[in-house]
């Protein structure tokens, strides 16, 4: 009989040595991007001259040196943002380092973004999230949302999208994902149960990209989910001089968010489908847990109460004119400060559990939009991609529209890609024919779902933090889920706003 001896020393170096070869390839894909990176940035910047864009009245728009350096400093900060070569925030640094040393922008406006209002809101809004995790409303919603739910895990997460679409309806979908974000984290435990090891799962994975997917979808159901509903609005009566009420943009819009919320948790249901189809007795678990909570507490109404106040100032600024100056940040920032004057929370909670990685992801995100915007670049696009389209069929037309606008919000501003496209795309409508009416909730609804990259929205940053996917697979997902927002605005435009009077070309 032959005795097989297991040497575990042996076992051991060999296990090593597995472990050193993968370093060793992640590190050489690592510099590889490292380079890539900074060669599309010095070759756009030592490039020759690029003709001028020509905009359909004629009008001719050159690109100057700065605007040529933004442009390779966008491809910079997109290769390194997705292939994550460092930290996000040490990226967005690099954004705001690259335009002083490289005299694409003064210092000074470089990283005067990187505090931006927007950038400020965001805070506030983890502070508010923080907040609800610290004086357990957080598990309270979870709890009783799975009471209500079940055991089924694609009722769970379909249960999910729909709570955290309703919400966009009146909050920000900023503030609505950092409220969601500790909530999500409470089920995703209780998934798991007590033989986590840690890992990433496809339920999480499902959970928190549908959780920045739906948000954004949500969004765009009224004026109040994001600033570039009326950001696109205001535009649209600028350049129409006719008003778009509360009403009638919901009337359009809402229908499109809804069946997208519904296909993403079906494209979700697909791509990660859960591990377990039931969690056996988690309603059990969950009206336990719910028990043991007791009665709601003061530090729960006092929260709920100050977060009521904030969020109704934000509605009150739509029909209340002393209100509109105001900066939506305003509301949030102070919410917070009153947590910290009540002790709710505390320094150690500024400190160690505001994730200042995603705060500064923001901040570069805001600086390279600004860049691209001020330097003349990003207009300079818009122009160029929709000059080719002057012959085009109408659907091609407004499919490339909506296509640049989702391509732009993943990497600067929702409120400036609209301010960029939705300008030229309506004076350009007038020239084939095509309704800006159709325009405007096509570009508004594409400006409010950027499905691809951790930039293109708070929500995507936000659900990150949960350490289920890497900025790779949010990628990868987002391409058929943006396919799929594409599919929807076609169905859209032929089947539901025609019922409701919007006809694709002008009569």
């Amino acid at each position: 009989m032959l005795l097989l001896e297991h040497n575990p020393d042996k076992q051991h170096l060999k296990d090593e040595k597995g472990v050193c070869q993968k370093m060793s390839g992640n590190n050489a894909k690592r510099i590889f991007f490292i380079i890539l990176g900074i060669a599309l940035f010095l070759g756009f910047y030592s490039a020759p001259q690029f003709g001028p864009a020509v905009d359909p009245s004629g009008q001719s728009f050159a690109l100057s040196q700065e605007g040529k350096a933004a442009i390779g400093l966008f491809f910079l900060a997109a290769i390194w943002w997705v292939f994550e070569v460092t930290p996000i925030g040490v990226t967005s640094l690099m954004i705001g380092v690259v335009q002083a040393l490289f005299l694409i922008r003064p210092a000074k406006e470089a990283f005067r973004d990187f505090m931006d209002p927007t950038v400020l809101f965001i805070l506030g809004s983890l502070l508010i999230g923080l907040a609800f995790t610290k004086s357990g409303i957080t598990k309270r919603i979870a709890y009783k949302m799975l009471d209500i739910v079940g055991e089924d895990t694609r009722k769970i997460l379909l249960g999910v999208f729909i709570i955290t679409a309703l919400l966009t309806h009146i909050m920000a979908h900023t503030a609505v994902a950092a409220t969601m974000f500790p909530i999500l984290l409470t089920i995703l435990a209780l998934y798991n149960g007590d033989n986590s090891d840690g890992k990433p799962s496809k339920f999480g994975k499902a959970l928190f990209i549908g959780m920045a997917y739906t948000a954004g979808a949500g969004s765009i159901c009224t004026l109040l989910g994001g600033a570039r509903n009326p950001a696109a609005v205001g535009f649209y009566t600028e350049f129409t001089g006719i008003e778009v009420s509360f009403v009638d943009f919901s009337l359009h819009l809402a229908p499109f968010g809804w069946a997208t919320v519904f296909l993403i948790w079906a494209l979700l249901m697909v791509i990660y489908k859960p591990e377990k189809s039931t969690i056996p007795g988690l309603r059990e678990k969950a009206k336990s847990e719910y028990a043991k909570l007791g009665p709601i507490k003061k530090n729960e109404i006092f929260v709920s109460v100050v977060v009521a106040f904030a969020l109704a100032m934000l509605v009150l600024q739509a029909v209340i004119p002393a209100l509109k100056t105001m900066d939506r940040s305003v509301p949030l920032l102070l919410a917070g400060v009153l947590f910290f004057l009540s002790n709710i929370l505390t320094v150690e909670d500024l400190e160690k559990k505001i994730p200042w990685n995603i705060v500064l992801l923001f901040s570069g995100a805001m600086s390279i939009g600004f860049c691209l915007w001020q330097t003349g670049a990003a207009q300079w696009i818009a122009i160029k991609w929709l000059g080719m389209l002057a012959g085009a069929h109408w659907l091609v037309f407004v499919l490339a529209v909506c296509f640049l606008v989702m391509l732009m919000t993943n990497f600067i501003m929702n409120v400036a890609a609209i301010a960029i496209t939705l300008p030229v795309a309506l004076v350009m409508a007038q020239y084939l024919g095509v309704n800006p009416e159709l325009i405007l909730y096509g570009a508004t609804a594409m400006a409010g779902m950027p499905f691809l990259l951790l930039i293109g929205a708070a929500p995507n940053a936000m659900a990150y933090e949960s350490k289920q996917f890497t900025t790779g697979e949010f990628f990868v997902s987002g391409i058929p889920a943006s396919a799929v927002l594409m599919g929807v605005l076609v169905l859209m435009t032929f089947t539901y706003w025609p019922i409701v009077g919007l006809s694709p070309l002008l009569k």
